[in-house]
């Protein structure tokens, strides 16, 4: 059971404040109570870096003049998270969309009755929060894994603005399709594969998401624990466990001296490969 219950989502600045971006990973330094409007960067240095967070890199246009326009038509706000930190919780009225602009989420749906699932993780540049527009409110919780930085971009403000700047929408629409396949590819995990070949599986989507965030995926690591891998994916903490040992004996993954959640995957594709050898005697049979 994810242990979720104390943290305490921090309330929004009233007074919006025009800002651009700022792309730098932020320091490690105590979350503040509420997001505070983004300050001033260089933009000669961000032209050169051209660090323009996954998520807004479907706007043609170069990463200064991205970065005008958002923070020409939008009220920006960002926060500084550490593990544990709640963005928002679900049943919480609806007022933002947000940005992962560095860290990592992970998304938690919260029954009446108490159960608690994983269903979804979040990589820098990633959009999250649309499940509270059609309803008012969140439908799930919102949590950092560790330490990270969220832009908070109110919505009415975001939907005035796609008026007058219609790449801002394209960016919107583009963010919300990236938002249904990962959902529907975890669904078919979960639905069609063994243990062994789910836990593979959901190897490849961690790596593939970081090498399309120019991140290295021979070494990472993992950012949650056993139970909560398994709670993703419909599994025990003892079956994931035993899926990772497996893949260790087969030299497709190595666990790293720094300790069990730092892995070491020396290709990838034998990961895939992986998940196919799981799939034959189930086709064999058919």
């Amino acid at each position: 059971m994810l242990n979720t219950a104390t943290a305490v989502a921090p309330a929004f600045t009233t007074t919006p404040v025009i800002a651009t971006v700022v792309l730098a990973a932020p320091a490690r330094a105590p979350a503040p109570a509420r997001f505070r409007a983004a300050p001033k960067v260089d933009r000669a240095q961000v032209a050169r870096t051209a660090e323009v967070p996954a998520a807004l890199a479907g706007y043609a246009g170069p990463a200064a003049d991205l970065l005008d326009m958002l923070g020409d038509t939008l009220a920006l706000q960002r926060r500084v998270v550490h593990a544990g930190d709640v963005v928002y919780r679900g049943g919480e009225r609806f007022g933002c969309l947000y940005i992962l602009n560095s860290g990592f989420l992970k998304i938690v749906n919260q029954s009446a009755d108490g159960r608690e699932q994983v269903i979804g993780f979040k990589f820098r540049g990633d959009w999250l929060g649309f499940d509270g527009i059609a309803r008012g409110h969140y439908a799930y919780d919102a949590l950092a894994m560790d330490t990270g930085e969220v832009l908070a971009v109110p919505y009415a403000a975001l939907m005035a603005a796609c008026i007058d700047q219609p790449g801002l929408l394209t960016v919107l629409h583009q963010a919300m399709s990236r938002e249904i396949a990962p959902e529907r590819d975890s669904l078919m995990s979960v639905c069609t594969l063994p243990s062994d070949a789910r836990v593979a599986d959901f190897l490849c989507y961690w790596a593939a998401a970081l090498a399309q965030r120019g991140l290295r995926t021979d070494q990472f690591t993992l950012r949650m624990t056993r139970a909560e891998i398994g709670n993703y994916l419909g599994m025990t903490l003892e079956t994931v466990s035993r899926a990772l040992s497996r893949l260790a004996r087969d030299n497709v993954i190595a666990f790293t001296e720094k300790g069990r959640r730092d892995l070491s995957v020396p290709d990838v594709k034998a990961l895939a490969a992986f998940v196919e050898r799981c799939l034959e005697p189930a086709r064999t049979l058919q």
